[in-house]
């Protein structure tokens, strides 16, 4: 089954279809599960590597998947970061062999959320399976996209369409706002690289930049800034571009904004996970660019964290690595900011919350006058 969605929209002469969860087909050997039976029987069937369905109510597949985080727990009994990951990355592989029935764009099982997207995602398909965790997510998605989202950085709240990242904590987005409140000089264009659900971008307008080109690979992402763009009459001030860091960018610029992933990735991260996780080229690719991309007295921005450094994920910090030895930047300004106590409501161990801050960036280039 073709993972892209009917829905298309052109960008920069571009068509680009949206991403969607990969629907299962019909036929597909299950091991049948329902509200009478021992989770256990299901998990069991997990571990083995078959798919469950569950055919009676939706609280059946949490049912099952509440037994199989604790089945896991017991045998991945490690309470670090690491160790929480390597958790999360089990569950999250067995979870998705827990189905559930798609009918006529309904959840065909007792006392399912309704979720306006199985109509809008799969409107070429009738009948089919989707994995149980993408089904939460799309439920999620779409109390998010239908109530909206305020961010206290901007006057409006943002609608993010389905698999477009937003930020559920905004310590970087003040530290931004209050950078961006007293610059002064030129500001005819920027560039946001990874443009996500378009905050940064909107922030910057806020603050008189004329046009923004936002890039990024997610094509989602463009698709959910298009339509807030739409929605607020915004679309001649901001171009979207769907390709790699800064693929179909103008050759310079006077401000390059980018809040890449925060932590190294450990797999080959896909869908939302790459805005989270960064490879091992991500950064030095971006600087290689970035220095050839900068008007004279250009500025880059950088929003980052020391999450990687506390969890002992990452071996070096990126951007220090690209100041100490990369001999194309020089530091401006660095700003800090402590993160907000985890929720009392995470049943997670998030120790290193207290030591986490987050980091405002700026670099210019440096200059043959500097090398002198």
């Amino acid at each position: 089954m073709n993972n892209n969605s009917i829905i298309e929209l052109t960008i920069s002469e571009k068509s680009i279809n949206v991403n969607r969860p990969e629907p299962v087909a019909v036929d597909t050997d299950v091991t049948h599960y329902n509200c009478r039976m021992d989770p256990q029987i299901a998990v069991d069937a997990l571990i083995d590597g078959h798919y469950v369905l569950v055919e009676d109510y939706f609280s059946s597949g949490l049912t099952v998947l509440n037994a199989l985080k604790s089945s896991l727990k017991n045998i991945h009994s490690d309470d670090s970061f690491l160790g929480q990951r390597d958790l999360r990355s089990v569950f999250r592989e067995l979870s998705n062999k827990v189905l559930l029935p798609i009918n006529a764009h309904k959840i065909d099982v007792k006392k399912a959320p309704h979720i306006g997207w199985l109509k809008i995602l799969y409107p070429d398909l009738d009948i089919f399976l989707l994995p149980f965790p993408q089904v939460q997510g799309l439920n999620s998605a779409w109390q998010w996209y239908e109530n909206g989202i305020a961010m206290p950085v901007l006057d409006n709240k943002i609608y993010p369409f389905f698999g477009t990242y937003f930020p559920t904590r905004f310590e970087h987005l003040n530290i931004f706002d209050h950078w961006l409140k007293q610059l002064k000089g030129e500001k005819k264009s920027a560039f946001d690289i990874g443009i996500g659900c378009g905050v940064l971008s909107f922030q910057m307008l806020k603050y008189q930049f004329e046009k923004i080109y936002g890039t990024d690979t997610n094509p989602n992402a463009i698709y959910s800034v298009h339509e807030y763009m739409d929605r607020n009459g915004l679309n001649s001030k901001i171009e979207l571009i769907n390709g790699d860091l800064f693929e179909g960018c103008p050759e310079k610029t006077e401000l390059i904004v980018f809040n890449p992933p925060w932590l190294p990735a450990a797999y080959n991260a896909e869908g939302l996970d790459m805005a989270i996780y960064y490879n091992d080229t991500l950064f030095p690719r971006f600087f290689e660019e970035a220095v050839k991309r900068l008007k004279p007295d250009g500025r880059v921005v950088l929003l980052f964290s020391n999450l990687g450094e506390i969890t002992g994920t990452a071996e070096v910090h990126p951007i220090e690595k690209e100041l100490s030895s990369g001999g194309r930047f020089y530091k401006e300004v660095f700003v800090q900011k402590k993160v907000s106590a985890a929720s009392g409501k995470t049943r997670r161990n998030q120790n290193w919350r207290k030591a986490e801050m987050v980091e405002l960036w700026v670099l210019k280039a440096i200059t043959a006058e500097l090398q002198a």
